[in-house]
């Protein structure tokens, strides 16, 4: 169950694809008791998010804020919960679709990219050393792709 949010003045056209491909997503990984939400902000928005929150002081693409993330001690095993709150992700759509233009592919493959990557982050996978990153960068590819989303 995941809820997409425009937080910006833009049409946003790619997401009627990116519900169905999110949904086809939630099938694949099983977690259709899970809840998430993509929102789509500005620029600033995400300059402000990252700053306050990573003390980060630039614009990026995309953050995850994972719920499921530290201590969880409290809780016996998440894989087994009835239902799972995962969290939010927000994406600069001006942001994404720079990069679609830069890496010379559509607009709507860079947006389920960076909804994918956020939610793969929602679930655990991070790429801070090579061996994560080999891992969580072959797991985009293979849900890109198994919904035909090239580059």
């Amino acid at each position: 169950m995941f809820e997409i949010i425009n937080e910006t003045n833009k049409e946003i056209t790619e997401i009627p694809f990116l519900k169905d491909y999110l949904t086809f997503i939630t099938e694949e990984e099983k977690l259709q008791k899970a809840n998430f939400n993509i929102i789509f902000v500005t620029n600033s928005k995400i300059h402000e998010i990252n700053k306050q929150y990573r003390h980060v002081d630039r614009v990026t693409d995309v953050i995850s804020f994972a719920l499921e993330d530290g201590d969880n001690s409290d809780i016996t095993n998440i894989e087994d919960a009835d239902f799972r709150i995962l969290g939010d992700i927000y994406i600069a759509i001006d942001v994404a679709y720079e990069q679609a233009r830069e890496y010379g592919h559509s607009r709507q493959r860079e947006v389920c990219f960076l909804a994918t990557h956020g939610l793969l982050h929602l679930l655990g996978y991070d790429h801070m050393t090579e061996e994560e990153e080999k891992i969580m960068f072959t797991k985009q590819e293979e849900l890109l792709n198994a919904y035909e989303i090239k580059r």
